[in-house]
């Protein structure tokens, strides 16, 4: 099949613009008395021909020129002398094209050019000026909007590829911090106890599989985040038996919603290391993932005390900041809290 053949818009402002000032000017002679209909037709012909043509000179120059990515202040001083000159071409083509068909189509028409010339020329300039003017600034105008959008097109795409690399750059450090953390469990179980470290390493097998597959998704399901947040707290449990327990409350129909990979996890391995890991008894880690006015409100409590020093500056919270910064601007936010010795991280992410 054929792709079908397209006017460009520069074509259709120069047929439309052109074919409505004709047009007007037609009007103009209808009001007069002897108008002829098909002399009407052959000037509104030529019109347009004619302008378009001239246009389309200045058009080819300026883009040899490289006029239209010129800014205005250096654009400006070069509009001027074109007015002018643009100016003078339709004065002449404009009087000789109508003193012509006074001569073919006027019968007794005798008057000489110069005289003719002289009496139309202040009136035709001034038209012929007024008209390039208009012309010149809204052929500039679209090249400089046209410009703008493509800058600004630009931009964004540059910023959308900077934020990519800063958040790979992100995963990148969380995903060595989360196996150098893993490993050091399994290290700990080896000795005491070979089977749950057999156990740890099939889980540690599990978590890289997972994290190798989707390692360049930035985004996941909320149902993916919560199976690598299990595998995670039962690979934790290998080592700290009782002391370790949690609870998972989501709701299945927040499953297919993306979040930001690692980040329900990288609030668990906090809680542990910073909470779980520092209580005699342990106690219970609780993952909640709550709907609240349009936003998805995610909270991981433990027992312990906020420490700003060791809670606030860890690797793992600093880059997940960044990363709902990077990710949601100013629309996400994540806090941190201690209530009656139980430290609540939560995340604001909204519903979209």
């Amino acid at each position: 099949m054929k792709q079908q053949a397209t006017i460009s818009l520069y074509w259709k402002c120069q047929l439309i613009g052109w074919s409505v000032a004709a047009l007007y000017w037609g009007y103009t002679g209808y009001n007069q008395p002897g108008f002829n209909w098909w002399l009407s037709i052959l000037q509104f012909t030529t019109d347009v021909a004619v302008y378009i043509t001239i246009t389309h000179l200045y058009h080819r120059f300026a883009v040899k020129l490289g006029w239209q990515n010129l800014r205005l202040n250096k654009l400006l001083p070069r509009l001027v002398p074109a007015v002018v000159v643009l100016g003078l071409v339709y004065l002449f083509v404009t009087v000789s094209k109508v003193y012509l068909f006074r001569v073919w189509f006027k019968p007794g028409f005798s008057e000489p050019f110069g005289d003719f010339f002289d009496f139309y020329r202040d009136s035709i300039f001034v038209a012929g000026v007024r008209l390039m003017s208009i012309w010149l600034l809204a052929y500039h105008l679209y090249h400089y909007a046209k410009r703008e959008i493509n800058i600004a097109q630009e931009n964004a795409r540059l910023a959308v590829i900077t934020r990519d690399a800063q958040l790979n750059n992100l995963s990148a450090q969380l995903n060595p911090h989360f196996l150098f953390n893993s490993l050091n469990n399994i290290k700990a179980l080896v000795i005491d106890d070979p089977k749950s470290a057999r156990r740890a390493i099939d889980l540690l097998a599990d978590l890289l599989r997972n994290s190798l597959y989707s390692g360049d998704k930035q985004m996941i399901s909320i149902k993916e985040e919560l199976e690598l947040v299990k595998d995670y707290l039962e690979l934790e449990k290998l080592r700290l038996e009782e002391r370790l327990q949690y609870h998972i409350e989501a709701g299945d129909e927040y499953h297919s919603m993306l979040i930001p990979r690692l980040c329900i996890q990288t609030l668990v391995e906090n809680a542990i290391k910073h909470g779980i890991s520092q209580q005699k008894q342990g106690g219970l880690i609780r993952v909640q993932l709550i709907n609240d006015h349009d936003n998805l409100i995610i909270s991981v409590s433990n027992p312990g005390r906020l420490n700003p020093t060791d809670d606030s500056s860890g690797l793992g919270l600093k880059n997940l900041t960044e990363r709902l910064r990077l990710q949601y601007k100013d629309f996400a936010h994540f806090t941190i809290s201690e209530t009656n010795g139980i430290v609540t991280a939560t995340i604001k992410i909204p519903v979209s």
